[in-house]
């Protein structure tokens, strides 16, 4: 052992163990954790007051004493950057912040560690000294003395953001809100076998959405008297106005719905707001555009859903809310864009695609927020919604006071895109998240409402006018390239082997239809079916996408087994011709048509089968068709038998069975050679007889005549000597086991 070595045990032993520190107790400033719950008014006007609302609590170990909290009010902020520095500052910083208005203190006493309290301060706005019109720091400090700070000092801060002004502005903002009424996938592609084709549910949690107080019904309500662009997912109103009848629950004897009146109402108060906003309404099921772009564009056929999908959401919302919406709008996931986004987006139909200010990016170092209309080529045209706007609601609501800042950023980002440029109208999108929660809508909702009771800075206005309005020609209109597309975004796409699946789905929903009688039964709820297998709704989801196209195609398959051939035993053909039965299963509620049913001799020079038969089978039934067959030598032969439809494709699995051909035995030799012998001998026997008696009579003549003159021959009655000659039988008919008559339409055979 080195000196070295035993240095380090010598020093290991008397190592004191680690043991980790207690997390810091916060000080200054941050010691009491006040919040700012609510402020009211919103935009304040010259003689009213500002009421400030919250809660605050002593985070840290020492009592604090002689406490009091107080109003602050900062300068005006200069721009929107300097909004977004303020929301993410903590702490009292002083010359940003300013002092404490006089007047405005209120005395709280003793606040022990861990004490919670709410507290109310209500200051006349002349005494906040508002000067310009703008966006100002409104702060409520808690100040007082504690152990680590034995003299007075500011404990704990909190802030807001006070937009002020006193008069209209001169040309106001023009703001588009779009308000998204999008939910999940609740819809299987399953009906029941009624006549009704009762739907079948994924899940019966769309009650919850819809009922007083959930997202939906929320969503629906708050718009009454919102200035908002309705933005439908058009499968959304399929799935409730299939709720307002009988419906089922997927799962083992899933149980029947109950909730019809519960979809009823939201319908009902959908259908009355509807009249008041412009609908706009997405392709059917919302398709990831970008997916579809990226990944889709690799599988023929996958961009051939989206013109259905637009038709069939314009017929949608036709139909249910008795309205004509819009549909020449596309809205990628987050606004995210590029070239070949915008190309699938507008290869249905839509000339106008919803982008975001953080995707098209300006680089001409506007001083401004830019109007969002632009045209990016081709006909097509941007419209550019307000990053900082359309996120201003993302995260956890909630919280009064989360809830609360939200509102007073949102209100503060208005304004100063107003003062940005005051000379200078401009037109704002705003495209939110596609579903917000409860909270989300109600913070949403109170923004909007206090925008448009002041009416001060900004003026609401449609999407669709939003769409129209005269580009600045100072903004951006590059597309970014695929490079520039958020990787995050990327990696939450539908991947290729996805739209391959859909692809191999509605090629068996291609063939099936074809032999429908109805083909409306099953063309209906599987195209809806295979449109919400390309929904946004699956991003960040591949289980359950995975999952959802899966029982698409395994419910599909399954129907089309019910029709099927039965699988037939081996045949003995003992003749030369005869009929050979095959039979054809529809377990369908409905019948199958147009098909074709084909055998195929394994050797035709043995064994020739006959033609192929059309067939017809009505629903629930089975049915038996009759091959005219030929047998042209001894032997066995292997016969298969396979469906077509219309257009030549196999349908189903073919069947297989073998055939002994028996066409002439040495049993029926022997019987028509003794036959045949009979006869011969028979011939010879009358020939014989007939011989015998000419020779008599030739030898009676030659005598002389009777005694009375008789001149008979001796025997009966001038017959010949011996026994009548014995006459053949008549050959029996044959007998065979097959008929020779080949089948007409087939004969039908009840289960």
């Amino acid at each position: 052992m080195t000196l070295l070595t035993g240095l380090l045990l010598v020093v290991g032993l008397f190592q004191v163990p680690h043991t980790p520190t207690a997390q810091a107790a916060p000080t200054g400033s941050r010691t009491v954790d006040v919040t700012i719950d609510s402020m009211s008014p919103s935009a304040p006007s010259k003689n009213g007051s500002v009421t400030v609302s919250g809660t605050l609590t002593n985070d840290g170990r020492s009592t604090i004493t002689d406490a009091h909290i107080g109003m602050h009010r900062g300068d005006a902020l200069g721009g929107r950057s300097s909004i977004d520095n303020v929301s993410r500052r903590t702490g009292y910083l002083p010359g940003a912040d300013g002092a404490e208005i006089k007047g405005s203190a209120k005395k709280i006493g003793k606040l022990e560690p861990g004490d919670s309290r709410t507290f109310t301060l209500s200051v006349p706005v002349k005494d906040l000294r508002l000067d310009d019109n703008g966006v100002y720091q409104l702060g409520v400090s808690v100040s007082g003395r504690s152990q680590a700070a034995p003299y007075g000092q500011v404990l704990g801060f909190d802030r807001t953001l006070l937009p002020w002004q006193e008069a209209d502005a001169a040309k106001k903002t023009q703001l588009t809100y779009m308000w998204p009424l999008i939910s999940s996938t609740h819809l299987t592609a399953e009906t029941d076998a009624d006549a009704q084709q009762t739907p079948v549910f994924r899940n019966d949690d769309l009650a919850a959405e819809l009922a007083p107080g959930g997202r939906l019904q929320q969503m629906v309500a708050l718009s009454k008297n919102l200035p908002v662009t309705f933005v439908i997912d058009p499968d959304l109103l399929a799935t409730v106005d299939a709720m307002t009848k009988s419906y089922r629950v997927n799962g083992p004897d899933g149980p029947m719905g109950k909730n019809q009146a519960v979809a009823k109402q939201w319908l009902h108060e959908l259908e009355d707001a509807a009249k008041n906003h412009e609908v706009v309404a997405l392709p059917f099921a919302d398709p990831d555009l970008a997916s579809l772009a990226h990944h889709g564009k690799r599988v023929p056929s996958a961009l051939s859903h989206l013109g259905p999908a637009t038709d069939l959401a314009e017929k949608t919302v036709d139909t249910i809310l008795g309205v004509k919406p819009r549909t020449d709008f596309a809205w990628p996931v987050d606004g995210a864009i590029d070239s070949s986004v915008v190309d699938v987006a507008t290869s249905a139909g839509a000339h106008n695609v919803i982008t975001r200010s953080d995707s098209l990016r300006e680089t001409g170092g506007l001083s401004y927020t830019p109007t969002a209309a632009r045209p990016i080529g081709g006909g097509t045209n941007a419209v550019v919604a307000d990053a900082q706007l359309s996120r201003a609601f993302e995260g956890d609501m909630s919280k009064a006071g989360r809830s609360a800042h939200a509102v007073q950023d949102f209100l503060a980002q208005t304004q100063m895109i107003n003062l940005e440029d005051p000379g200078r109208q401009r037109s704002v999108v705003v495209a939110p998240q596609r579903m917000p929660s409860v909270s989300q809508a109600r913070a949403m909702a109170t923004a909007l409402r206090t925008l448009d009771d002041s009416g001060l800075w900004s003026q609401p206005l449609s999407l669709g006018k939003a769409a129209k309005a005269k580009p600045d020609p100072s903004a951006t209109r590059r597309v970014p390239s695929g490079a520039a597309y958020p990787s995050s975004l990327r990696r939450q796409e539908l991947p290729t082997s996805a739209f391959r699946q859909i692809r191999g789905t509605q090629a068996a929903l291609d063939d099936y239809r074809v032999i429908l009688a109805q083909p409306e039964r099953v063309v209906t709820p599987f195209g809806s079916a295979i449109m919400r297998e390309m929904s946004t709704e699956w991003r960040g989801d591949a289980a359950g996408a995975a999952g959802f196209r899966r029982s698409v195609r395994s419910y599909l398959d399954g129907l089309t087994k019910k029709v099927h051939l039965i699988q037939k035993s081996g045949a003995t053909l003992s003749g030369r011709s005869a009929t050979i039965p095959v039979t054809v299963q529809n377990n369908l509620v409905q019948g199958v048509k147009d098909m074709t049913l084909k055998l195929t001799s394994s050797q035709p020079n043995r064994l020739d089968v006959g033609k192929a038969q059309q067939i017809t089978v009505d629903g629930g039934h089975s049915q038996s068709f009759k091959f005219a067959t030929t047998a042209n030598a001894n032997g066995r032969a292997w016969v298969t038998a396979q469906l077509y439809t219309a257009d030549g494709k196999p349908y189903g699995d073919r069947m297989t069975f073998q055939v002994n051909v028996t066409e002439i035995t040495a049993t029926v030799m022997l019987v028509i050679a003794g036959g045949v012998l009979l006869l011969v001998l028979a011939g010879v026997r009358i020939y014989l007889q007939r011989k015998r008696a000419a020779a008599q009579r030739a030898e009676g003549g030659s005598d002389d005549e009777g005694p009375e003159g008789d001149t008979g021959t001796d025997g009966d009655n001038g017959g010949t000597d011996g026994d009548e000659p014995e006459q053949p039988s008549d050959p029996s008919p044959d007998t065979g086991s097959e008929s020779s008559d080949p089948s007409g339409s087939g004969e039908k055979v009840d289960r």
